[in-house]
């Protein structure tokens, strides 16, 4: 009876558990500011908790859809609701689970305005970013991938930290909205040439090479926009340096891997030949987003900036293991995606510590935290380690995996590759050497304390995440193989 609940009903829980949530609290007073945090909490861990069975129940020898649920959406249409995961969206979905609850503790005592719709926000995203990545029918995908902007703005316009919030929760708007009007438009040119938008069914049609480069370049401009790739990234530091540090957490961690996973669920399986065809012109932005991004996060002076464009930086490194079109740079390209997520929302999590105690983000102003943080200068340090691939972190592995796919088919690209590796210990170390080490300068900080034991709990499942994987990926890549390999035998039959 527990394989049949687990098999059928397991994902549409995971999405409505938050939804739930979400709508008691909605009832709850704002004045009960304990009750709504403690619920959003609960509630947002016990998805984790549950989400954590897509892990253990998965079977590792079978690359397709699994725990698949089914209804009719609407029947004249030939379109139905339909969810599942496979290798490739499994991890993503966990990842998702894992960072919501960690957005709220560390929420836990900044935020105080409105505290009641912030909870709602986060829970209300939990549940779209969950349907983003299970969902097995393209419309539906266009629908959640879109629906993902909302609280997203919101939680940028209302609760960001500085006057300029409004003007970038609009940048990340319509940056992100406008390529997605392009691929409404070829989804409903698929829709108009199958008859259907399951996912299922495209993968047994097939286009004209005309139609793949059409449809490929509408689907270019809005996964594009979310990775992000040059130049349509102008938007990701701005929204960065507005959002509070929950936001940038989840920005980070989450919603810059729809890009990389609308690429790898849809362009590459159902358009290869048009993904061959463009692989040239994803390899050139890559590397510019790669050797661009490196250089100006060394010239930024404000903490999330930098961070910000080291995302940039290490999403664009991705974006070449992808079109690597081998099964070793496409499982380097999903694992350093779920390690971008532990370690740069990892070093969010570090600026909103010390903005928390001296509401300042300006490299400037600090300097020699060592001698009064050194527990917070541990975690900083570890995480500066994975940030720049040293052995034995997930940033490694992945990026590893990555060179080694890229260099079967373009030594360019996987030199400027490694370049940005190179880089990225440049201004990863500088940052560190400059906030940890040097003389106090108490003429801008007089009061000092380390990390509570919340934020610690905050930090300590991003450690065992990263060096987790870092250390034992095979945990990983054994989920992943199955569907990885299924992928590659679909772009190269």
């Amino acid at each position: 009876m527990f394989s049949t609940f687990d098999n059928t009903y397991l994902l549409p829980i995971l999405v409505l558990i938050p939804l739930l949530g979400s709508l008691i609290i909605s009832f709850i007073s704002h004045r009960n500011f304990n009750l709504i945090r403690r619920l959003g909490l609960f509630f947002s861990f016990f998805t984790f908790f549950l989400s954590l069975f897509l892990w253990l129940f998965f079977s590792r020898s079978y690359g397709r859809f699994q725990f698949v649920f089914d209804i009719v959406w609407l029947s004249f249409s030939n379109l139905n609701f339909s969810l599942g995961v496979d290798g490739i969206s499994v991890f993503f979905v966990i990842l998702t689970t894992l960072l919501i609850p960690i957005c709220l503790l560390t929420s836990w005592n900044t935020i105080t305005k409105n505290y009641k719709e912030y909870v709602i926000s986060f829970l209300v995203m939990e549940s779209f970013l969950i349907l983003v990545f299970c969902v097995r029918d393209l419309l539906l995908f266009y629908i959640f991938f879109e629906s993902v902007l909302i609280p997203m703005f919101i939680i940028i316009g209302v609760w960001g930290s500085r006057e300029r919030k409004v003007r970038a929760s609009y940048m990340f708007f319509l940056y992100t909205l406008f390529g997605s009007v392009l691929m409404l438009l070829s989804i409903l040119y698929i829709y108009f040439v199958v008859g259907s938008t399951n996912y299922e069914i495209l993968l047994s049609f097939d286009f004209s090479f005309y139609e793949q480069r059409f449809i490929w370049l509408a689907f270019f401009a809005s996964f594009a926009s979310k990775v992000p790739m040059i130049p349509v990234h102008i938007w990701l530091p701005e929204a960065h340096v507005e959002a509070p540090t929950a936001g940038s957490v989840v920005l980070a961690g989450i919603l810059l891997k729809l890009g990389s996973y609308g690429f790898l669920r849809f362009s590459l399986p159902l358009l290869p030949e048009a993904s061959l065809y463009f692989t040239p012109f994803i390899f050139a932005l890559s590397i510019v987003g790669v050797v661009y991004a490196s250089l100006t996060a060394m010239r930024q002076t404000d903490l999330k900036r930098i961070i910000a464009y080291t995302s940039v930086a290490h999403m664009n490194l991705v974006m070449i293991g992808l079109f690597s079109f081998n099964i070793v740079g496409l499982e380097g390209a999903i694992l350093q995606s779920l390690s971008h997520g532990f370690v740069s929302s990892a070093l969010f999590l570090i600026v909103g510590v010390i903005y928390d105690r001296h509401h300042t983000r300006m490299v400037k102003y600090y300097s020699g935290l060592a001698h009064t943080m050194p527990l917070f200068t541990i975690i900083f340090l570890l995480f500066t380690m994975a940030n720049i691939a040293l052995p034995g972190t997930s940033s490694f592995v992945g990026e590893f995996l990555i060179l080694s796919g890229a260099f079967k088919v373009n030594t360019t690209a996987t030199f400027f590759g490694a370049l940005g590796m190179i880089l990225g210990g440049g201004y990863s170390l500088w940052l560190f050497n400059r906030i940890v080490y040097g003389n106090l300068k108490i003429q801008y900080l007089t009061a000092f304390q380390d990390i509570n034991p919340r934020e610690f709990f905050v930090f300590f499942p991003l450690l065992v995440g990263t060096f987790v994987m870092g250390i034992y990926p095979e945990i990983f890549l054994d989920v992943i193989h199955s569907s990885v390999h299924l992928l590659v035998t679909q772009i190269n039959p």
